[in-house]
């Protein structure tokens, strides 16, 4: 499966330079991916990921998200000189 790593992450990093995936975390302990992306439905979704090579290997679970937030979402702090 290693072999495939590469051309995955070819996709992977296309998808996330054409702003359809926000995030992409990968948990090997767990053997576990966390993907957020931007689409219209879980067809899309799938019709993005089929492409790679590992798309075969998983067990695709789809959620809608109401927020999603966090540290890098806020305006940094103002600092007065």
């Amino acid at each position: 499966m290693m072999q495939h790593v590469p051309e995955h992450r070819e996709i992977i990093n296309s998808l996330i330079d054409d702003q359809v995936i926000d995030h992409y975390v990968v948990s090997m302990e767990i053997q576990t991916a966390w993907i957020t992306m931007n689409a219209k439905n879980k067809r899309e979704i799938k019709t993005y990921l089929s492409p790679s090579p590992l798309f075969k290997y998983w067990k695709i679970e789809v959620h809608e998200l109401m927020v999603w937030d966090g540290q890098n979402y806020r305006l940094p702090a103002v600092q007065l000189n």
